[in-house]
């Protein structure tokens, strides 16, 4: 048999179960049955009481959401200082360029190019978004912007 944590019991004996309380005096936890004498905690519940003090002051004071969320997919953004560092010269950049340098982490959000930075070579742009900033850096350069 292969010695699993599943696998594994202990011994027989090694366990000594716990005495049960008032099941009669001659057990030796009868009659008061280690509660000792009267008191709240002698009584049944009664050492129950607030499990989380303060709880709901804290929870109130926590801003409620509003509206919603949009679901819309947002194009992840790219900043031409990583484009200028990973792509060469009239190379065209696309979705899938994008995704398989690590610059983007999905293909169905698309991408935007950001005006972060300077570029130098002159690259052709397919597929991407980018802003207007970008747009005249990236002509600047003699590339191309092209959806």
């Amino acid at each position: 048999m292969k010695l699993d944590p599943h696998s594994i019991s202990s011994g027989t004996g090694r366990k000594r179960a716990g005495k049960r309380l008032g099941r009669g005096n001659a057990s030796g936890k009868g009659t008061y049955s280690a509660r000792g004498l009267k008191g709240q905690k002698a009584r049944s519940g009664g050492s129950g009481g607030l499990q989380l003090k303060g709880f709901k002051q804290s929870l109130q004071k926590v801003p409620k959401l509003r509206g919603f969320k949009s679901f819309k997919a947002k194009p992840q953004n790219v900043s031409l200082n990583s484009i200028e560092r990973v792509f060469s010269d009239s190379e065209t950049v696309t979705l899938y360029a994008l995704k398989e340098k690590g610059l983007i982490s999905r293909l169905d959000s698309g991408a935007k190019i950001l005006a972060n930075g300077t570029l130098t070579k002159k690259l052709n742009f397919n597929g991407c978004t980018a802003s207007k900033k970008a747009a005249e850096i990236i002509e600047k350069a003699g590339g191309s912007l092209s959806f």
